[in-house]
């Protein structure tokens, strides 16, 4: 018995999780300076921020990286999708972080907490993607949700935050159990097939069905659980949530949800099926597709008629969410690229999102649930670094050329092209130009906002009378020099990509 025991200890490697190990210590290390050592001037967000770029340079350098393999007794997978989550969620935090200074300086709303709960979240992803157990899944996704209930309902004193927090919290707990129901399923189907095998364990269910794929309890677990991951992605019909939250919850946050909650529901969901639900492709394809393709014409058109611009951004996420099933189907049939594709996508959007989030956070003020695309009126001539970095992300978003958002569309389009070659099917290329429809459509609604933003001359006369002062007293807010930095960054980072795709090492 004690050698099982040395055996089993000597699989606990402790080192390779020390970037979650890292976040954890920083985060506790927030709420001790805020307890001990916080005077009049609270400065968690620079200790947030800084503790967070360094873990980055750290893990640059091969900090607690190994190679490919399971540990912890199944329960955690090394691998390339793992190392990848590890710097994109830790990206979205330090992000976060960085507008979040800017939209709690202006409210009195704790600083400290908000910084711990966001890189507690970001822990807690990046922890999800080098899962190999549904224990270990489920209980690293929970904890992100939970955190996100809070940071989505944080800015106490406005009602449609409130409402927001409320609404992610019924409907999230609901996705919460179609998950855990699907995946109490697959259990009992592969338990009853595995003589006591652990039928939690990824490699067991993908050894049960590569030979059960027919199986009908399996295969109603397999629905469950995509079912909860689809609610995280936003595809339809699990986005009625969207529009309403991300209007309530604080900017920073929406951001946050927009980019890591919806690459945490893509991720995993191509991590299963490609691994233990590898076996069940060819039965989720048609239902995957329609969900797809419902989902992009669903955010596009409903995109179409919103003025609020955080409910807009939420739409057309939700059409992206669309374009990465896509990439998904395409895995199906050529892994290696649809995947590297889809990463691509994944940072090019990370990219663009917090541009236009970031600008959006400065430009909302106090009003942040209110944001009228039509308030943008003048934008371009009274901040016109502001405004060059909205027209640019929001370009990106949209696809347009050169820009990396539109290098990432295409590669992820390749991608779908050539899986249906692969799979002699007409599927996927049907699929690809159901998609291209709707880049087309996204364009309207995005340039509409870029209209306001630079062709003010297009507005009338009494207009410009009317709300010459309310103009002028947002844009006398003072810019703070590092968040300006950091919009620049992401806007010329995505337009080098979009020469230069090298620049992300996913290709």
């Amino acid at each position: 018995m004690q050698l099982i025991y040395e055996v089993l200890a000597a699989d606990n490697p402790w080192n390779l999780l020390l970037p979650e190990i890292f976040m954890v210590v920083l985060a506790l290390l927030l709420l001790l300076y805020d307890l001990f050592l916080k005077g009049e001037q609270n400065h968690s967000g620079s200790i947030a921020i800084v503790g967070q770029i360094l873990l980055l340079g750290l893990m640059a350098f091969g900090f607690g990286r190994s190679e490919p393999g399971i540990h912890f007794g199944g329960l955690l997978e090394i691998s390339a999708l793992g190392d990848f989550g590890r710097f994109f969620f830790l990206g979205c935090s330090i992000l976060t972080s960085v507008i979040a200074c800017t939209y709690l300086r202006r409210r009195k709303l704790a600083w400290t907490e908000f910084h711990h709960i966001t890189i507690i979240i970001a822990a807690a992803l990046m922890l999800l993607l080098q899962s190999h157990h549904f224990v270990l899944l489920f209980v690293a996704l929970e904890t992100a949700t939970v955190g996100f209930y809070v940071l989505v309902s944080y800015s106490r004193v406005n009602p449609l935050s409130l409402e927001a927090g409320l609404k992610y919290l019924i409907l999230g707990a609901f996705s919460s159990t179609l998950l855990l129901f699907g995946s109490v399923l697959v259990y009992g189907a592969v338990g009853a097939g595995t003589n006591g095998l652990d039928a939690m364990n990824f490699a067991n269910i993908a050894g049960y069905t590569s030979l059960n794929a027919e199986d009908t309890i399996l295969r109603a677990g397999v629905l469950l659980v995509m079912a909860g991951l689809l609610f995280k992605v936003g595809a339809l019909p699990f986005q009625i949530w969207i529009p309403d939250v991300y209007q309530g919850a604080p900017t920073p946050v929406t951001a946050y949800l927009s980019v890591a909650s919806k690459a945490a529901g893509v991720l995993v969901l191509l991590k299963l099926l490609l691994g233990p639900f590898a076996a069940m492709q060819e039965f989720v394809t048609p239902l995957l597709a329609v969900i797809a393709v419902l989902t992009i014409f669903f955010g596009n058109m409903s995109a179409l008629s919103q003025l609020n611009a955080k409910r807009m951004m939420g739409l057309s996420g939700v059409a992206h969410a669309g374009y990465m099933l896509i990439g998904i189907l395409a895995a199906f049939h050529v892994p290696e690229l649809a995947t590297k594709a889809l990463f691509f996508y994944l940072v090019t959007y990370l990219l663009a999102s917090y541009a236009v989030f970031g600008v959006m956070t400065w430009f909302a003020g106090k009003k942040d649930s209110e944001h009228d695309i039509r308030d943008y009126m003048n934008f371009g001539e009274k901040q016109p670094i502001l405004a060059f970095i909205l027209v640019i992300g929001l370009a990106s978003l949209a696809g347009i050329p050169p820009l990396g958002g539109f290098i990432g569309k295409m590669l992820l389009f390749m991608a779908a092209w050539k899986g249906g070659i692969v799979a002699g099917t007409a599927l996927l290329h049907i699929l690809l130009i159901l998609a291209v429809i709707g880049v087309a459509i996204s364009i309207y609604y995005y340039f509409g906002w870029i209209q306001e933003i630079t062709f003010y001359y297009w507005q009338l006369k009494e207009e410009e009378e009317q709300t010459d002062k309310e103009l002028e007293a947002k844009f006398s807010k003072s810019l703070c020099t590092g968040f300006v930095c950091t919009l620049m960054v992401l806007t010329a980072l995505s337009v080098i990509v979009g020469f230069y795709q090298g620049l992300i090492p996913v290709l």
